[in-house]
């Protein structure tokens, strides 16, 4: 019998609700696969319990302190406890999750001799990088140590190699949904019925709310709407700012008595509110400030597997996920006109929406299954551990 390979999975915070697919991302790793979690502070574990968790914010007093000297010092924090943890667990591999954290974890490959890699996920290929530009020094010193730079897309994958990754470390990697989980269950509409529309996600500029508001509000005398948005902003200044441009757009437009707002709602909460749904608007952008998905949306995957027609942008990886017309319908950024057209023509044509529903749950099964993609990952963490030996 082949013995489980030690990973040890390098995470800040384990886990926040709009982090589920990481959860999946571990949770689905074979048998052949033996990970360790590795982080600052918990959240949410009864959500996302996992029997191999090594917090910092657990560990003994020393350890603590020892981390808020190191951070003082303007120095990588909490090394030392990453180290023995990774000790502990006779790791092999270390997966830093988020670019920022690759970094952070160099010291921690290095002293141990792992392979390492590195995903992207997006808020770290364009923010960190346009935000502070010391992160271009640091992501070239962590391209030239790392094994294998992952991330979700082509567009992802370029954005990458244009900040100075070597091209043959860079591999798409999709994330992977539990399908067993989100049955095909598509809601059926008719003329005459209320649209029920789904928006779902963190209050960030990036997830283009108030676009999808203004193509809703251009159709509100079209059809009767019912509109479920759930997320909020979680305490940054961007985050409240972009929650009252909602909240404007919501009034502006006259969609107060057709809006519920839910806030943060736990994953079996939002999945089954997806069941009483018709339409998934996500019309992500690149945010001011340079913030972008990178990839795509998982909430894109999950909806299109669950049976929502979905209507998004060609924002970066997105047509990866939706193709258009062919299983879903996409505008192209801030394009308010395109959005609303888009609905118009769903509206217009309801025959045509088994097709694309029926086609957008095959293209998931194919590309974004947990279970293949767990395989795969594990495919690549034994490659390059092999590479170490």
């Amino acid at each position: 019998m082949r013995i489980p390979l030690p990973v040890l999975q390098s995470v800040q915070c384990w886990l926040p609700q709009t982090e589920t697919w990481l959860y999946t991302q571990v949770r689905f790793l074979p048998t052949t696969v033996e990970s360790t979690v590795v982080c600052e502070r918990t959240a949410n574990l009864d959500q996302f319990a996992f029997p191999r968790i090594r917090c910092l914010a657990e560990a003994p007093a020393w350890a603590r302190f020892g981390d808020r000297v190191v951070r003082k010092l303007g120095l990588r924090h909490h090394l030392e406890f990453v180290v023995a943890a990774g000790r502990r667990s006779r790791a092999r591999v270390l997966h830093s999750h988020f670019g920022v954290v690759g970094w952070r974890d160099l010291g921690v490959a290095s002293r141990l001799r792992l392979a390492h890699a590195v995903t992207f996920y997006g808020v770290d290929v364009r923010y960190y990088p346009q935000s502070d530009a010391r992160w271009y020094a640091r992501y070239q010193a962590m391209f030239e140590r790392v094994d294998v730079v992952l991330c979700e897309g082509p567009f992802m994958g370029q954005s990458i190699v244009d900040l100075g990754c070597p091209e043959e470390k860079v591999r798409v990697h999709h994330l992977g949904v539990d399908l067993s989980a989100i049955p095909f269950a598509p809601l059926p509409w008719r003329r005459g019925q209320p649209l029920r529309v789904l928006l779902s996600g963190s209050f960030r500029e990036k997830k283009g709310f108030p676009d999808a508001i203004e193509a809703l509000g251009r159709i509100r005398d079209e059809v009767e709407l019912e509109i479920t948005i759930i997320g909020d902003e979680h305490g940054l200044p961007s985050t409240v700012v972009e929650k009252r441009r909602i909240l404007d757009a919501i009034a502006r437009n006259q969609l107060e008595a057709r809006t519920r707002l839910l806030g943060y709602q736990p994953y079996r909460v939002v999945m089954d509110e997806a069941s009483r749904h018709h339409v998934f608007l996500s019309p992500s952008v690149t945010a001011s400030d340079g913030d972008t998905e990178g990839g795509a949306p998982v909430s894109l995957i999950e909806m299109s597997a669950a049976g929502l027609v979905c209507v998004s942008t060609t924002h970066a990886d997105i047509p990866g996920v939706v193709r258009h017309e062919k299983t879903g319908l996409l505008a192209n950024e801030h394009d308010v006109d395109g959005l609303a057209s888009h609905l118009r023509w769903l509206l217009a044509h309801p025959e045509r929406w088994e097709d694309l529903r029926a086609a957008a749950r095959a293209h998931i099964e194919a590309e974004f299954d947990a279970s293949r993609q767990g395989e795969r990952l594990a495919a690549i963490y034994h490659e390059i551990a092999e590479r170490r030996v």
